[in-house]
């Protein structure tokens, strides 16, 4: 357990929903003499300037931390994912979102939170990523990736291949592709599998396939998938929620699972299925 003297800071666009709880973080990390870096355009939305303690700059990156606080719901949390994919420091994330399914805390436990991420009393999670490429493009998907038709254009026809060998090409409104943290979102409203964290391997579904024998499957981890469209009209493609270009007739995409491409801080003794029910069992009361 190693204490966390660098922090660095993200949060969502509504800076008024989380100014308490920076107030708090800055009153926190003063007490316990903890240095918190700021990007310029964090200080600017909550107007935090330069002090003992308290560190802006222009990099938007700042790796030299040993610890980075997120606080907002799970596009926050992805977003400082990405940052800090592959660079070994973890992401401890207060939850300001509706579901907040990667989120370590929840707000009513901020402070004692912040006190035991400063100390270092959390456990390191590593996450799997998606890699995704389409000719010199690439990204790297914490949650999952998504083709889907655009609003107008007829059903899609996708055709994708495992390992080399085809398995199918079905008539659909698109597909999705998930890594099991992102498993219990646009997948599992597809009817796809819900993957435990910590298993290797990523998710495959279809958006209203317009067939009987489209069918969810679990890809094995070393097997690359390849998606060709087949259509009149590109695909749009979305990368964590997010628009990131288009799948045009003709061309492929290819992805492949990634290990251990970014670490997520938890509370000792956290349970996946603690959380699958405590986050969806609040949602359907």
């Amino acid at each position: 357990m190693t204490a966390c003297n660098r922090v660095t800071v993200l949060t969502h666009q509504r800076p008024a929903q989380t100014a308490e709880a920076m107030r708090r973080l800055v009153a926190d990390a003063r007490r316990e003499g903890v240095e918190l870096r700021f990007d310029a355009e964090e200080a600017a939305k909550h107007a935090v300037t330069a002090e003992e303690g308290v560190v802006v700059t222009d990099a938007t990156v700042l790796p030299d931390v040993d610890l980075c606080i997120a606080l907002g719901g799970d596009g926050t949390i992805l977003r400082a994912l990405r940052t800090y994919a592959r660079t070994g420091v973890p992401v401890f994330a207060v939850n300001f979102g509706e579901v907040g399914f990667l989120a370590t805390v929840d707000p009513d436990e901020m402070s004692e939170g912040f006190a035991r991420a400063f100390r270092g009393e959390f456990e390191r999670l590593d996450l799997p990523a998606i890699d995704v490429r389409i000719d010199e493009r690439s990204h790297l998907a914490f949650n999952d990736v998504s083709l889907h038709r655009r609003m107008g254009d007829r059903v899609a026809e996708l055709s994708y291949l495992l390992d080399g060998e085809e398995v199918g090409s079905v008539r659909c409104d698109g597909i999705v592709v998930c890594t099991p943290a992102g498993s219990t979102g646009y997948n599992l409203a597809n009817g796809g599998p819900v993957m435990a964290w910590g298993v290797e391997g990523f998710g495959v579904s279809f958006i209203a396939p317009h067939s009987l024998a489209a069918r969810s499957l679990v890809v094995a981890p070393d097997d690359g998938l390849r998606i060709l469209s087949r259509s009149e009209h590109g695909v749009d493609l979305s990368v964590d929620g997010r628009p990131a270009g288009a799948l045009e007739p003709g061309t492929e995409l290819h992805a492949r699972f990634v290990s251990d491409a970014a670490v997520l801080a938890q509370q000792p003794g956290t349970s996946f299925y603690r959380r699958l029910r405590e986050k969806f069992g609040r949602l359907s009361r």
